[in-house]
């Protein structure tokens, strides 16, 4: 079917449209693979159907206990004490829930990508394109920076179009450059980095404590029945089959959570992420954000959370006079020879972060856009000398 023109624009709709008042949301113009509620307040991952097994996972053994054990219980034990038991395994679920949602539902730290690559000008060697000579644009594919006297990588995203901060990787499953990324949680469908890694630890080390009490009571109630009947343990325990599945369900999870909280206790105590502890990234050398184990505490539960680097429910900014490169003038994506002229792997001395962040203010820092370089790096290299 042949459409017709379309209908002339307004000077008025012209004007609205440089406002900025008819763009879209970030969250609506959003690139990553995120799921969005409530118009951009609560940021989930692709996978966060997966939050519905594991509050059931949560929820329906709790259940269980409150009817079949913590009901008894109430019953054998004085007044208060038994109503203690019950009202103690609720609140302790809907805390271990708050903190489950409070992970999933926030921006773990992401790193705003950019929507060109950063500009550079005559960087890279002349090709000649039709008689023509144009400027080939080289990135190199790695930028070297110093953290705590030490040199880091940092690796630049093709995806995002920046130079990803120390401690940053991009994850594959939300697409986003997380800033500090210990890695992507699929039971709490999450990114888990600098800005949910507090509650997520609170979370599972709750939830350890939730099955440590199930797992309790559960053998209390056994061994009241046992003194009332005067009998063995293991008829005591045919005469609850309820207790029997909470002592096996809650002793297999303790495993599994409590397992988790002691390997993120050693992680916390080393300031390392579970990404850089599976890539061995600091066998070879010493650690620049080890702080020692008092410092590597507070930094995770003692300081505040940095606001996030995202306003979700603003207006997508225009650009303005931002134009398309010109015909015969190419880009040339992050170069992996080594033989690029200028290439800062090679031929500049690392920068400390302050460094980068002035000469990036100062329009000097040409390899890239240093506002955005706040977050984390896949590969850390020692310096020889150290």
């Amino acid at each position: 079917m042949h459409r017709g023109p379309p209908p002339p624009v307004s000077d008025s709709a012209v004007a609205e449209s440089a406002d900025g008042s008819d763009a879209p949301r970030v969250f609506e113009a959003w690139k990553g693979s995120n799921i969005f509620l409530l118009r951009g307040r609560f940021i989930f991952g692709p996978d966060a159907r997966s939050l519905f097994l594991t509050i059931f996972l949560i929820v329906a053994p709790v259940s269980l206990f409150c009817l079949f054990v913590a009901r008894k219980l109430m019953d054998d034990f004085s007044h208060n004490l038994g109503i203690a038991i019950m009202v103690v395994a609720i609140a302790f679920t809907l805390y271990d829930l708050s903190l489950l949602l409070i992970t999933s539902s926030r921006d773990p730290g992401i790193v705003p990508r950019r929507s060109h690559p950063p500009e550079l000008t005559n960087f890279g060697v002349n090709s000649e394109v039709g008689g023509i000579q144009t400027p080939q644009l080289h990135l190199p594919r790695t930028m070297d920076v110093i953290v705590n006297g030490v040199t880091v990588k940092t690796k630049y995203c093709d995806t995002c179009m920046l130079y990803r901060p120390p401690r940053c990787s991009h994850c594959s499953v939300c697409d986003n450059c997380v800033e500090r990324f210990d890695h992507h949680c699929p039971w709490v469908g999450q990114c888990i980095g600098l800005r949910n890694y507090r509650f997520f630890y609170m979370f599972i080390f709750s939830t350890a404590l939730l099955c440590l009490y199930v797992f309790g009571f559960c053998w209390v109630y056994i061994v009241r029945i046992r003194d009332a009947e005067q009998t063995s343990i293991w008829r005591a325990m045919i005469k609850t089959p309820a207790s029997i599945v909470l002592i096996i369900y809650s002793f297999l999870s303790m495993w599994f959570v409590g397992g988790l909280s002691i390997f993120h206790l050693y992680l916390m105590s080393t300031n390392q992420t579970t990404y850089e502890n599976f890539r061995y990234q600091y066998s070879r050398g010493s650690n620049p954000y080890n702080k020692g184990v008092v410092e590597n505490f507070k930094e995770i539960f003692f300081t505040s959370i940095p606001p996030s680097k995202n306003h979700f429910r603003a207006r997508v900014p225009q650009e303005i006079g931002s134009q398309p490169p010109l015909a015969g003038q190419g880009f040339v994506r992050p170069d992996t020879s080594k033989a690029v002229l200028g290439d800062l792997e090679m031929g500049r001395k690392p920068l400390s972060w302050d460094e980068a962040g002035a000469l990036g203010n100062a329009g000097e820092f040409e390899a890239g856009d240093t506002k955005m370089l706040s977050g984390k790096d896949d590969d850390l290299v020692t310096d020889p000398k150290i």
